[in-house]
């Protein structure tokens, strides 16, 4: 068997340990071995949070730290605690790709620092500032063609582009789509304070996060345009926090080219939930509450008990998705693809 790409992560906050968890749980560790983390936080606490984790539960494999790793089922995962990128010898580490999930550099100018230090790739875990800064923004399931083998900069999207542009491109592709509007609800994040306090210099973001629902800015319409162009022009979007630990929504609204029917739009969808898109689509009419889908691995959860039709050509749906786990497990994916575009000698 050939040895494994060794991949390195940037940030070892909520994505960053969902992503190698994620691996842990994947038959992808046969094929992809995280080597090396670079976490402000002190060697402990890295280790503490990754065996105990409030919203995903113990880890069930066997987790300490000494000598400046972490030790993982007996895999040792060298561990540095720089803040900038010239502070860590990537190239010494020998990694294939770096996973940035520190979510602090999205400029091109800002990302080649971790290439000029020694990272061959970067995969990030948040789309880039601007088209312009990555070579590729991809949605795994979606747009994964388009990974080229000297591509540097690629960007995952974001857990919210994930879970609605394969609705959307299904739909666009079907029915055809004329206009777009979507609301998130979307779990807090930490860039939210339990209690009032200066955070952001978003005045809402100030409010504490678990006693308030408060909209936030969003950059989800430029995202989905910049995946699917055909859509320019035709998609609103906002977003919506709510005082919860995992799991978010979209609220969907379409208006479409084709008369449709609810029946019809969740025939669609169940089928393909079934079909080409089994691994990032779920469809279910149960009555479900958000808590359901924590640590569910698709990108989107259709809740056909939600679809409701005004006339023929406006419809409403619901959309589920774990914001962390599923999206962990789509830029597994994306890296798993683009490794296999690579070179390697080794």
């Amino acid at each position: 068997m050939p040895a494994p790409f060794r991949l390195a992560i940037n940030g070892y906050g909520r994505i960053g340990r969902c992503f190698l968890r994620a691996l842990l749980e994947s038959p992808l560790k046969h094929t992809l071995q995280v080597v090396a983390i670079n976490e402000p936080a002190n060697l402990e606490s890295i280790a503490y949070l990754t065996q105990y984790d409030s919203t995903h539960g113990r880890f069930a494999g066997q987790v300490d730290c000494a000598a400046g790793a972490l030790n993982i089922n007996g895999q040792r995962i060298a561990v540095s605690h720089a803040r900038q990128p010239e502070k860590v010898d990537w190239a010494a580490l020998d990694i294939d790709l770096l996973v940035e999930s520190s979510g602090c550099y999205g400029q091109r100018s800002e990302l080649t620092r971790f290439i000029d230090a020694g990272c061959p790739r970067l995969l990030l875990s948040h789309p880039g500032h601007s088209a312009d800064d990555v070579d590729a923004t991809i949605v795994h399931g979606v747009n994964q063609h388009l990974l080229q083998g000297d591509d540097r900069l690629v960007s995952a999207a974001s857990c919210t582009t994930n879970a609605i542009v394969p609705v959307l491109a299904l739909l666009d592709s079907e029915i055809g789509l004329e206009q777009v509007l979507l609301t998130t609800l979307h779990s807090v994040m930490n860039d939210q304070p339990l209690i009032d306090g200066y955070h952001h210099d978003d005045l809402r973001r100030t409010r504490s996060a678990m006693q308030s629902i408060i909209p936030v800015s969003t950059g989800l319409a430029r995202g989905v345009e910049r995946l699917l162009p055909q859509l320019s022009g035709r998609v609103q979007a906002r977003a919506i926090r709510v005082p919860t630990l995992n799991v978010s929504a979209i609220d969907l609204t379409i208006s479409t080219r084709q008369a449709v029917s609810a029946a019809h739009i969740n025939r669609l969808l169940a089928a393909e939930a079934r079909g080409a898109l089994a691994n990032l689509l779920a469809y279910s009419e149960a009555a479900h509450a958000s808590i359901d889908f924590n640590h569910d691995p698709h990108s989107a959860i259709i809740d056909g008990s939600q679809t409701r039709c005004g006339g023929s050509h406006l419809v409403n749906l619901l959309v589920w998705f774990d914001n962390e786990w599923g999206f962990a497990n789509r830029m597994l994916e994306v890296a798993s693809h683009w490794s296999r575009l690579w070179p390697k000698s080794r």
